[in-house]
């Protein structure tokens, strides 16, 4: 059984950084694409980034990052508006296109 765990979230000031971290274990994670999304109050999830043989990232501010079993999110000039609940999630190709796996979440409030 593949497991997800977030951490690295917090309260930062407007302009400030993060660095969240994925840890995974249970599953084949070289094979996996790894996505980070997050999900304000009131509005649907989003992806943030993702990343398998090559990355994408929806924010330009935001960078992604793998590293053994370890997948990072680098937020940079953080703006009100990212405050969030992100989750990492990784998808199975051999499965299909969808995320099948998915962490607990870790909270993100950026202040004004």
């Amino acid at each position: 059984q593949v497991q997800l765990v977030e951490s690295g979230g917090g309260l930062v000031q407007a302009g400030g950084s993060l660095r969240l971290s994925c840890a995974a274990s249970g599953g084949t994670f070289s094979r996996y694409v790894m996505g980070w999304f997050r999900q304000a109050p009131g509005k649907e999830r989003e992806l943030v980034a993702a990343i398998g043989w090559s990355t994408h990232s929806v924010q330009g501010r935001f960078t992604i990052s793998r590293d053994k079993n370890t997948v990072y999110l680098q937020m940079n000039s953080l703006k009100p508006e990212d405050t969030a609940v992100y989750y990492c999630a990784a998808n199975d190709p051999a499965r299909g296109s969808e995320y099948d796996y998915w962490g607990q979440g870790t909270q993100v409030t950026v202040s004004s």
